[in-house]
C-alpha cells in the first residue's frame, strides 16, 4: 500500500513549527503518511510594531496559510485554533481539532517586581506587557495600578524582552511555554486560574485546516479529531462567532465538558473613554451547546 504524501503549511515561529512537527509525527508514525512542512510567513509575523487592534484586516496569523491551501500549494495547515477566524473561506474547513494543552494564562514576573499578593501580584506602577484586549480588560479589573504596554513577538522574544527589563511582567499562554519547554526559572511563573482570569476561545487547542474537495486527505485528518476538544471549541468559538471582531475582541472564556453537560463562563471587556471599566460576565450551564452560546451572548449584551 502506497503511503499518502501530505504537505503541511506552517508559520515559521518556534511554537508553530513545534505544532506542525507534532502533527507530522502523528501522520508519519500512526497514520502511514509521508509528510513535508512548508513555512509560510503571515501578516502577523511581518508586522511586529503594532498591536492587533491597530492592524487592518483579520486573520493576521492565518490568512496567508489559507491562501496557500486555496492555491493547492499545501494540503493542510496547522493552526493554534485561537488564531483562526470562526468563518472560513469556501472550500476550506476544519478537518480536526484536538490535542489541547494547558489552556491557562501564564504571568511571568521579574523577581524584584513580585509582591506575592492578589491575582496579579506585580508592584504598583509596574509595567505589564500584552497586546491582547482580552488580557488588558482583565488586568485592569484585577490590578488597576499596573501600566499596560503593548508586547509583540514570538514566545521566546517576548520573554527575553521581560528579562531585558522593558517590562516588570508579561502575560502569555501557558501552552506556548510548555510546548517549547522553555526554562523560566529565573522569573516568577504563575499559572492563573482559568475560572478567574479567563483565556482566549480555544486557547491551547490545535486546529487542522483542509480543503473540502480532498476526501482522501479528510479521511486521514479526521482520525485526529478529539470529541471533547471539539465540544469545548464549539462552546468557546461559538460565542466568539456571535461577534465579528476576531482576536481584537476583549472576550475571555472558560468551558467545561462533562458527558452531555456543559458549562460556559465568559467575560467581555467594556471600554469607556479609553478606560477599561467593569466587564460584562456570563456563566451558563446546560445540555445544549447552541442554547448555552445564545444565552451567554444575550447576557453579555
Amino acid at each position: 500500500m502506497n503511503k499518502q504524501h501530505l504537505v503541511i503549511g506552517s508559520r515559521g515561529s518556534d511554537l508553530a513549527l513545534y505544532q506542525a512537527n507534532f502533527i507530522k509525527d502523528i501522520l508519519t508514525d500512526e497514520l502511514n503518511c509521508t509528510v513535508e512542512i512548508k513555512i509560510i510567513k503571515t501578516t502577523g509575523d511581518k508586522i511586529t510594531n503594532l498591536s492587533f487592534d491597530k492592524m487592518e484586516g483579520k486573520g493576521f496569523f492565518t490568512k496567508e496559510l489559507e491562501e496557500a491551501l486555496l492555491a493547492k500549494e499545501i494540503d493542510l495547515a496547522v493552526h493554534s485554533l485561537k488564531d483562526l477566524m470562526t468563518t472560513q473561506p469556501t472550500p476550506l474547513k476544519l478537518g480536526a481539532v484536538g490535542y489541547r494543552a494547558d489552556s491557562r494564562e501564564m504571568l511571568l514576573i521579574r523577581k524584584e517586581s513580585h509582591t506575592g499578593e492578589g491575582v496579579l501580584p506585580v508592584k504598583d506602577g509596574g509595567i505589564i506587557g500584552t497586546s491582547s484586549n482580552r488580557r488588558k480588560c482583565q488586568i485592569a479589573q484585577y490590578n488597576s495600578k499596573l501600566e499596560i504596554k503593548d508586547l509583540r513577538g514570538n514566545v521566546p522574544t517576548r520573554i527575553n524582552k521581560l528579562r531585558e527589563g522593558a517590562y516588570d511582567a508579561i502575560m502569555i499562554a501557558a501552552a506556548g511555554v510548555k510546548r517549547l519547554e522553555l526554562d523560566v526559572s529565573d522569573l516568577v511563573a504563575l499559572e492563573l486560574n482559568p475560572q478567574i482570569f479567563l483565556p482566549a476561545p480555544a486557547q491551547g487547542i490545535l486546529g487542522i485546516q483542509i480543503r473540502d474537495d480532498l476526501p482522501e486527505v479528510e479521511a486521514v485528518i479526521s482520525k485526529m479529531n478529539n470529541e471533547t476538544d471539539a465540544k469545548s471549541a464549539s462552546l468557546e468559538r461559538g460565542l466568539l462567532a456571535k461577534y465579528e471582531l476576531g482576536c481584537t475582541l476583549p472576550l475571555g472564556v472558560y468551558s467545561e465538558v462533562n458527558g452531555d453537560s456543559y458549562r460556559l463562563k465568559a467575560v467581555l471587556g467594556v471600554l469607556e473613554n479609553d478606560q477599561w471599566v467593569e466587564p460584562r460576565t456570563a456563566d451558563i450551564t446546560g445540555s445544549n451547546i447552541e442554547d448555552i452560546v445564545n444565552e451567554a451572548f444575550e447576557k453579555l449584551k
